[in-house]
């Protein structure tokens, strides 16, 4: 079977995109970027997802981007709470980690020639957050480019890196859809970025609220446990 590399955040996009993978026939091998988050409970919930889902290895691998930091996951930076949608979805927000996507990718190309994959899959989505710069279309297309100018795979021609963004233009609703119909349980999942000491979610800030929307929109129970029902 040919190999995949996911990252998974432990998260709902990347656990659905791992799900969306593994329906394609690829052996799956998950990584997770421990990046000094303060969110850093979601690392459990992938070595869970990980492990339900059947990965062949899940890898975590150590940096810490709080020496640069610069946003509101890395530093002491509040989180925004209680936005409105309009405010969600007008200009790039302070959860932004600078260039994360560029470094994660960076790291799961690696992690891919060391276990010969040529196919990269990530939960990037452009629908239902923030004009994250580096989940756009023409990112991902030109980190493909670059995958196969930079490595030693690509330059001997022994395989074609792909980058996969299953969840790129889809609804939180659609993708949650998605992920019931390929099993998924989103209980083991965490998306907020501010959870509480038990790993319960916030319920405020922008990625829980659009959560709730998702699951509310798709007709689904919502299974996150909330610090504030």
């Amino acid at each position: 079977m040919p190999r995949a590399v996911v990252l998974l955040s432990g998260g709902l996009d990347s656990t659905t995109a791992f799900a969306i993978a593994k329906s394609q026939g690829f052996d799956l091998f998950a990584l997770s970027v421990d990046y000094g988050q303060r969110h850093r409970v979601e690392l459990e919930r992938a070595a869970e997802v990980a492990q339900a889902l059947g990965a062949v290895e899940h890898r975590t691998v150590r940096l810490d981007l709080r020496a640069i930091g610069g946003s509101a996951l890395t530093a002491e930076i509040a989180v925004p709470k209680d936005r409105g949608t309009a405010d969600i979805s007008h200009g790039i927000p302070v959860t932004y980690v600078p260039a994360r996507n560029t470094i994660l990718l960076g790291i799961a190309l690696g992690y891919a020639e060391v276990v010969e994959a040529f196919d990269l899959f990530i939960g990037a989505n452009v629908l239902d957050y923030s004009g994250y710069p580096d989940c756009r279309p023409e990112f991902l297309d030109a980190f493909a480019a670059l995958a196969n100018l930079a490595t030693k795979a690509g330059v001997e021609g022994r395989g074609r890196f792909r980058v996969h963004s299953p969840l790129l233009k889809l609804t939180k609703a659609e993708i949650i859809r998605e992920g019931v119909k390929l099993g998924v349980d989103y209980g083991l999942t965490l998306s907020c970025y501010d959870p509480d000491r038990d790993g319960r979610a916030c319920g405020h800030c922008d990625s829980c609220q659009l959560r709730k929307k998702g699951f509310a929109e798709a007709g689904v129970p919502d299974p996150t446990r909330y610090a504030d029902p």
